[in-house]
């Protein structure tokens, strides 16, 4: 149906502008038919000439269409929109359950710095066990026969030397 109608009550048809989106009682306004067919009413000779001049009714602040974009006269306000708060959780990281984090946050300080002084004590044992190995690898490895170039001692491919002159 090309005609836009409200009913206010049984006995009162109105139409709506097509430009300017307000009622047009009866008796009132004037009708367009284009040649198409299609019908288009308007509530007086500014809406309609505005209609045919093409314009926007998106920007006259009397249209019906331009208050509703700019959300003029709306009477009841709409409820504010909640914020979403960002929920905390805790979780566990891989390799530590969330016992042991909560268990290590909750020690005291002296007993975490004690731990870790022990930590670096047993690394630098470690360390010098590793080095003194190494050493003794080295001692056995060389042979007073051979020579090794740096590039041979840490395992690179031997070089073929050529026979055939």
């Amino acid at each position: 149906m090309y005609l836009q109608q409200t009913q206010i009550d049984d006995r009162l048809l109105l139409e709506i502008c097509a430009f300017s989106g307000s009622k047009i009682y009866p008796s009132r306004g004037r009708t367009f038919i284009r040649g198409d067919g299609r019908t288009f009413h308007f509530l007086n000779s500014k809406t309609e000439s505005l209609f045919h001049q093409r314009k926007n009714p998106r920007k006259f602040n009397w249209t019906v269409v331009f208050r509703k974009m700019h959300r003029k006269g709306v009477s009841e306000e709409v409820a504010k929109k909640r914020t979403r708060r960002t929920v905390k959780y805790n979780r566990p990281i891989v390799g530590a359950s969330w016992e042991s984090i909560n268990a290590r946050r909750n020690e005291k300080a002296e007993v975490r710095s004690a731990a870790r002084a022990e930590a670096v004590a047993k690394a630098k044992t470690a360390r010098k066990e590793e080095a003194a190995k190494r050493k003794a690898a080295g001692a056995v490895r060389s042979t007073p026969g051979q020579k090794f170039s740096k590039q041979q001692a840490r395992g690179a491919q031997v070089k073929v030397q050529a026979t055939s002159r």
